[in-house]
């Protein structure tokens, strides 16, 4: 069991509101958008996605660290976690330390003992805001600066091209911030795939032939993506299958000549259900995004809205209606979550 002493720690948000809770994790300040997510497990796949670079994740799930963590080697990409009970003690036959130690090993600030239903409400009701946690609840002035006015894609992405497996159907991964399942879905179906920096220009020959564009999830505003948006509309002149996947799915219908918008709370949960445009079959999907596509901005004689929010009705992937183009705005691979979407790989793998 783990030995702790309860140090004082206090969430701010910018509104205001203030939080007393307990230290653990990494002892010094987190700054960043606060954002929920509703997740009942699966807290190292989320802590390790780069999708919530920049951001403090407050967990709703009451129980969090039970467990443990994994062997991983993955980055975590959050600035700080807020979470209700923290569990001391953890059982897990994978299990090799405590959340408490991978967040110190990684210098991650957390905080538990505060509701995070409660913050949750705010969030829902007012949007995600900026926040910061403050161990020891030190008096500090607010100067907290917005971390989606970065290029935080530029932030994650790979910074050099790789390659994983061999063959003779090549997909050119836009890394825009990528999931590691992502790839392994592909090599595990046979393809190879050529992992480039979010900004690469993948068609001027230096990575030879391919046969199909996957653009990969990722955290921030899409507007700051204008290099990745050119080179997706030259492999569209080129009519080379995309899928634009999360992240990817706003860059594709920028690419056609669409806009986004950010969304209130943003979606980050493994439970949203969304209705595909052809069957009105609905399907639960694990989301992370904070951007939706303004569908209305769209061709409509070319493109139809592929999938909408149950929820919320916000289009949540496009698809061209007679060249080989689509979207989505969530996984369809997740470790420990749906899986019910994977058939879109095949579908992708199929147009090549």
């Amino acid at each position: 069991m783990q030995s702790f002493d309860k140090t004082f720690s206090t969430l701010q948000l910018e509104n205001g509101l203030e939080f007393q809770g307990f230290l653990f994790g990494y002892t010094a300040p987190a700054e960043g958008e606060v954002v929920f997510s509703t997740i009942m497990s699966g807290y190292p796949e989320a802590l390790t996605d780069p999708s919530y670079s920049g951001q403090i994740l407050c967990i709703t799930y009451p129980l969090i660290g039970n467990y443990g963590v994994p062997a991983i080697d993955d980055k975590i990409h959050i600035r700080g976690l807020i979470v209700t009970d923290y569990s001391f003690d953890y059982s897990h036959w994978r299990a090799v330390k405590s959340l408490d130690q991978w967040l110190k090993e990684q210098k991650i600030p957390a905080i538990y003992g505060v509701d995070t239903r409660q913050i949750t409400k705010v969030l829902r009701d007012s949007g995600s805001m900026l926040g910061r946690i403050i161990p020891n609840g030190k008096e500090m002035p607010w100067d907290v600066d917005n971390p989606q006015s970065e290029n935080l894609v530029d932030v994650v992405s790979c910074k050099e091209v790789s390659h994983y497996g061999s063959s003779k159907k090549r997909v050119v991964l836009l890394d825009c911030g990528v999931r590691p399942g992502v790839i392994e879905a592909f090599t595990q179906r046979g393809i190879e795939v050529i992992r480039v920096p979010w900004n690469y220009d993948f068609n001027d020959g230096s990575i030879g032939q391919y046969n199909g564009l996957l653009i990969s999830n990722g955290p921030g505003d899409p507007d700051q993506c204008d290099n990745a948006v050119k080179n997706i509309k030259r492999a569209m002149e080129l009519n080379k299958p995309i899928y634009g996947l999360c992240l990817g799915n706003a860059l594709l219908a920028k690419a056609a000549g669409g806009r986004t918008y950010k969304l209130k709370c943003g979606h980050h949960s493994a439970n949203q259900p969304v209705s595909m445009y052809s069957s009105k079959r609905c399907y639960i999907t694990s989301q992370v995004h904070d951007y939706a596509v303004d569908f209305s901005t769209l061709n409509s004689a070319e493109w139809d809205e592929y999938f909408t929010n149950m929820n919320d009705g916000t289009c949540e992937g496009i698809i061209h209606k007679t060249k080989p183009f689509f979207g989505t705005h969530f996984y369809p691979e997740f470790n420990g979550n749906p899986d019910d979407t994977a058939f879109l790989f095949d579908k992708f793998i199929s147009m090549l």
